[in-house]
């Protein structure tokens, strides 16, 4: 962690500022959270940050291949493979642990990849609501490991979810959406770029 930020936060923490978060971002939306929020955000250092980065990018490079590609085919069960499916997905998370090295300091641990737009919208949602509960949070610290402004991440998640149609052709599908985990997500994704969840 980067250890001026982290003590420029502590010394600025209060349980006070930690309900104003929470308030934020268990009230402002038409579903809260249905897990814990953290008190603190994680102050990465660049050089953690950009192992992580590359460590991702090492992944992608893998499931780019067309071996794996060859391979991945065999974990669909006959009859429920999707017909016209892309040569890749539009989007493509990689969660990491962090974990300790034997040898001192940490690495990055894979915990799962998934193809699905997870968290985007939360993320944002919680940035902002870190930002208005905590002012000593720099307007330069941002969650984005792209380094992409407020704006610019808007604009480049407006451009891969809704592309040219309008956010009242476009739906997020899921399975009772407002009994799923995620459902803050799915709220601050209509509230963002008016997208509705919509019950399978």
């Amino acid at each position: 962690m980067e250890p001026q930020q982290r003590a420029r936060f502590n010394a600025d923490f209060s349980p006070e500022k930690y309900a104003a978060l929470l308030h934020c971002v268990n009230e402002t939306e038409k579903w809260p959270a249905d897990f814990r929020i953290s008190e603190t955000p994680i102050y990465l250092t660049r050089e953690f940050a950009d192992e992580i980065c590359e460590a991702a990018r090492e992944i992608v490079r893998q499931v780019r291949t067309p071996q794996f590609r060859h391979h991945s085919q065999s974990a669909i069960p006959p009859g429920l493979s999707v017909p016209g499916e892309t040569p890749h997905p539009l989007f493509l998370q990689v969660d990491f642990a962090v974990c300790a090295r034997e040898a001192g300091g940490y690495t990055p641990r894979l915990i799962e990849l998934q193809a699905f737009p997870s968290l985007y919208g939360f993320q944002f949602h919680l940035l902002g609501c870190m930002r208005r509960a905590f002012p000593a949070i720099p307007r330069t610290w941002t969650s984005s490991f792209s380094g992409l402004k407020d704006e610019g991440y808007l604009t480049l998640l407006r451009q891969a979810v809704l592309a040219e149609c309008a956010p009242e052709n476009v739906i997020l599908l899921e399975i009772e959406p407002e009994k799923q985990k995620t459902r803050i997500d799915f709220a601050c994704t209509e509230t963002l770029l008016g997208v509705r969840p919509v019950c399978l």
